[in-house]
């Protein structure tokens, strides 16, 4: 790949920082000096793309744009989303071995069915798949008696298109077991599978900035799964946000974040269970 300085296309100092407090302001995201040539990298495809000659030029466009378009093509090629299916594989044994059984009992104790789910940052959407197999192995032939599904949400229009295909590489599958390999992926042409369609339909996408003032859910939810995404932000903004999956948890549901990640043993919200799985307090 070319850089910036062979492109003949120069990112001034001003212009990064534009760059950086646009992409701050707006999704939230902390754009170190480290990112820059990153940055340089993928935005000459859009430059390109647009046939725009300058970075002065593209933010002149993106100034200009009323349509939103500009933006969220911004973001798509931003942000980072690399994943596969079943990553972190501890996290999905601790939810079918010690949280399913309890929300079931305790459900069933009230006399409810709703099992509410929230992958956040689901990128490409192996995560919310990979959810969403977890509840069919436990329930069983009793799924159906349960109301049951995950939503996903991201930022990137991108990705979420491509997750509602549930088309994925065959080596985005290298650490599934090979019976849920069997039984929930169909091979296309021995490169791809697709995600089966009774998994397909359990899962719901749906475009949200994690800078929004308030998340438009009318119920809690039991687990939020948000990994691998709160490592793009700064202090103050991840606080801000672990407020927010407070907010719309309901007392003693569960918070999972990326092994890189913490809440920090001292937060007042949530209480540690393990690694990257917290517990909000009543």
């Amino acid at each position: 790949m070319r850089d910036e300085q062979s492109s003949g296309t120069l990112l001034t100092e001003s212009e990064f920082t534009t760059i950086r407090e646009l992409v701050y302001d707006r999704f939230g995201i902390n754009l170190t000096d480290q990112k820059r040539n990153l940055v340089v990298g993928r935005l000459l495809k859009v430059l390109r793309s647009r046939r725009i000659d300058t970075f002065a030029a593209y933010l002149d466009f993106l100034k200009s744009d009323t349509t939103g378009e500009g933006l969220s093509e911004l973001i798509d090629h931003i942000s980072t989303n690399h994943t596969f299916f079943f990553r972190e594989p501890e996290h999905f044994r601790f939810l079918s071995e010690q949280i399913l059984p309890g929300l079931r009992e305790k459900l069933a104790q009230r006399h409810e069915r709703d099992i509410r789910i929230w992958s956040a940052g689901c990128s490409s959407g192996e995560e919310p798949y990979s959810i969403a197999i977890t509840l069919r192995q436990f329930f069983g032939q009793t799924y159906g008696d349960w109301k049951a599904g995950v939503l996903a949400t991201d930022i990137s229009s991108h990705v979420l298109r491509h997750a509602e295909r549930a088309i994925y590489p065959v080596e985005r599958l290298a650490k599934t077991p090979a019976d849920l390999r069997a039984r929930y992926f169909t091979p296309l042409d021995g490169e791809r599978v697709q995600v089966a369609a009774d998994i397909a339909k359990d899962v719901t996408f749906r475009r949200l900035n994690f800078m929004s003032p308030a998340f438009p859910f009318k119920k809690p939810f039991q687990l939020i799964f948000c990994r691998n995404v709160m490592i793009y932000f700064d202090a103050p903004t991840r606080q801000r946000l672990v407020q927010k999956f407070h907010d719309v948890l309901e007392p003693g549901g569960y918070l999972f974040i990326g092994h890189s990640e913490t809440l920090g043993r001292e937060d007042s919200h949530f209480e540690y269970v393990q690694p990257a799985i917290y517990r909000r307090k009543s």
